[in-house]
Parts: C-alpha cells; sequence; structure tokens
C-alpha cells in the first residue's frame, strides 16, 4: 500500500469508531474532499462530500389530496422547519414560503423564518417563476436541507416574496421542489453531484389513494409495479420523451407524425397544443369542458411510446367535479407546443427517472 492508501483505511477505521481526529485534520487541509473522491473504491464504502452518509436509496411517502396533489414533507435550516412540497418533475427549483411574503397564499402556509436558522446564508439574487396555473416570485438563499435520509448542506432553495392567489392559497402543500435536473443548482443535481445516491435515478409511484404514494430516491420498489420496466430515451438533462402517436379503436387520432411529451408529477391532468387535445375530446365523444354520463360507452385513448402501447381507460382519463364526471385532457390556459404527461398517467404506469442513462422506464402500476 501507499502512503495515502494507509491514510485512506485508517479515516475508514475512524469513521466506524465514531471518532473524528484524523477527519477533522484532514478537513482543516483541504485535503479530506480528494482523499475520499480518490479511494473511496480502494477502501470499499461509497460517500459523499459531507461524509456523514453512505450513498444509499431513500424513500419519501407522499400524501395525496383529491387525486390533484401529490406532496411529501421536507425540513429546511438548522433548527429545522417543516414544510409540504409537491416533488415536480416539470420544474427545477426549490422554493417555500417565506417571512417576507404578505400575500394571502403565504398567510394560509408555514413560513420560512431565515433569522431561526443559524446556517442559512442569503444571496439577494431574485427570481420568478410562471407555471401552467400560478406565479411566484422570491429571493435565493442558502442552507441545509433535508428529505427522508438524505441532507444537503449550502442548497440553493427559493425564499418566496409574492404568490399569486390562484392556486396557491388553497394548496395543501406550502412550496414546490422542482425535480428536473436540467439546472445545475437543482434538488437532483446536487444529490448526484454530492454521491448521496446509490444510483442517478429516482422512481414514482403514485397512489389513488390518500396514502400509499411514494417517491423513492437512488432506486426502484418492484412491489409497486407488474411486468416489465420498458426503458424510453429521454432527452439530456430533461425528461422528455417522444411520443410515436396516440390512438383510439386502433386509429391515430392525434400525435401523428409523433410528439414531444413531458412526465410531470407537478401537473393534475393531461395538458397539450389546444389542436392535438381537442382531437383527442372528439375521438371520445366530449368536447372540453363537456361531461361525460357514461365510462361504459367511451373508448380507451392509447399512448404509443417507443413501439408500446400504454393505454388510459375512461376511468382513468375522467374525473369527478361537483358530481360531474368530466374528461382530464384539457389544453390548460396556454398554447403548449408538447403534451405534459400529469399524474393522471402517472397514476397507471410506475415511473422511473433515470438521470444516469438518460431514460426514462415505464411500468405498469399495481
Amino acid at each position: 500500500y501507499d502512503g495515502m492508501v494507509i491514510l485512506s483505511l485508517l479515516l475508514c477505521l475512524e469513521l466506524w469508531s465514531g471518532k473524528t481526529g484524523l477527519r477533522d485534520t484532514l478537513k482543516e487541509k483541504n485535503l479530506l474532499e480528494n482523499l475520499l473522491q480518490k479511494y473511496r473504491y480502494d477502501i470499499g464504502i461509497k460517500y459523499n462530500s459531507d461524509i456523514s452518509n453512505a450513498a444509499q436509496v431513500a424513500e419519501e411517502p407522499l400524501l395525496n389530496s383529491f387525486e390533484t396533489e401529490y406532496y411529501g414533507t421536507i425540513y429546511i435550516g438548522t433548527p429545522p422547519q417543516k414544510f409540504t412540497v409537491v416533488f415536480d418533475t416539470g420544474s427545477s427549483t426549490l422554493w417555500v414560503p417565506s417571512l417576507y411574503c404578505s400575500s394571502q397564499a403565504c398567510q394560509t402556509h408555514h413560513r420560512f423564518d431565515p433569522r431561526k436558522s443559524s446556517t442559512f446564508q442569503g444571496t439577494g439574487q431574485p427570481f420568478s417563476i410562471k407555471y401552467g396555473k400560478g406565479s411566484m416570485e422570491g429571493i435565493f438563499g442558502l442552507d441545509t436541507v433535508k428529505i427522508s435520509d438524505l441532507t444537503i448542506s449550502d442548497m440553493e432553495f427559493g425564499l418566496s416574496t409574492s404568490e399569486s392567489e390562484d392556486p396557491f392559497s388553497r394548496t395543501k402543500y406550502d412550496g414546490i421542489l422542482g425535480l428536473n435536473p436540467w439546472k445545475k443548482s437543482s434538488f437532483f443535481e446536487n444529490l448526484m453531484k454530492k454521491g448521496l445516491l446509490e444510483k442517478d435515478e429516482f422512481s414514482v409511484y403514485l397512489s389513488g389513494k390518500t396514502d400509499g404514494s411514494m417517491i423513492i430516491f437512488g432506486g426502484i420498489d418492484q412491489s409497486y409495479f407488474t411486468g416489465p420496466i420498458n426503458w424510453i430515451p429521454a432527452t439530456y438533462r430533461k425528461f422528455k420523451i417522444e411520443v410515436d402517436s396516440i390512438l383510439v379503436y386502433g386509429q391515430a387520432i392525434a400525435c401523428r407524425d409523433g410528439c414531444e411529451a413531458l412526465l410531470d408529477t407537478g401537473t393534475s391532468f393531461l395538458l397539450g397544443p389546444a389542436s392535438e387535445i381537442s382531437q383527442i375530446q372528439q375521438a371520445i365523444g366530449v368536447t372540453t369542458g363537456e361531461r361525460g354520463e357514461n365510462l361504459h360507452n367511451m373508448p380507451d385513448v392509447v399512448f404509443v411510446i417507443n413501439g408500446i402501447q400504454y393505454p388510459l381507460t375512461p376511468q382513468a382519463y375522467t374525473h369527478k367535479d361537483d358530481d360531474h364526471c368530466k374528461s382530464g385532457f384539457s389544453s390548460g390556459s396556454k398554447d403548449y407546443d408538447h403534451l405534459i404527461l400529469g399524474d393522471m398517467f402517472l397514476r397507471e404506469y410506475y415511473s422511473i427517472f433515470d438521470r444516469g442513462n438518460n431514460q426514462v422506464g415505464l411500468a405498469k402500476a399495481v
């Protein structure tokens, strides 16, 4: 063994024993990070940059509010302040309401108080986000963020200073945690960079019940699906995929020449370009916003993705609103240039977001 390997072995023994003398000395001399990055495989253990947790799989239970919101719990700051957030694969920014926000939407939710966190660092950098429905403004800060058994120090997050009343004044959740990895400072990119996960992936199971939904960071749980996983190439640094066509009664009725789609855990229904959605509505026998009276007379809508068929039954693509059954297909409030396969689709198919290989996996959910 050379000197560095012996040093790494001594460090390993020290970590097991709970003593910290050698670790602290190396950290003071800025040698600890490079040592572990270079020799972590020689000593047979994976370490993250904080040395506190080995790479792992972490599960976070989600609650379901009327099949329109799926949210879980996170903690920010020291001591930790508790928030509920939607884990959103359609965006990349983490934000929560802050003490600086006087909007009605903020007043009805937990608000982060930076004065009560000894690890908070303000950056003063402003930002704003417009979602498919709703918008917010805020400033960025840095602090410790904890989800399940995963902890990231100096994580960039947004402190909202203004939130639109629609929809945020009515939501069960406080904020949004963007999981799309296109932004380098996103939560998932930080998990990867710090080596906290066994695999550079996470998977999502959405239940129709109030509880039982789950997001799994770093792995897959086979109890949530049946049959094979079908892997689909995804756009680099995003989770967009190609849909071959959309069928009703075996005939292509939309997306005839193929179209892009985003698997979006932060969207309740299935959105898309007005022309494509209109064709789907006509094929299933309803117009936008019209209620369907008899689900037994309505056809399946089949999405062909990478040569595999993914059917949605009428029970899956309709929802109750004021005791009426309505279609879950919508063009939304803006003209989309791609499909958004939201919770309505993801309840039917267990989804795996494999950032390491730029692909998405789909399997029939149980």
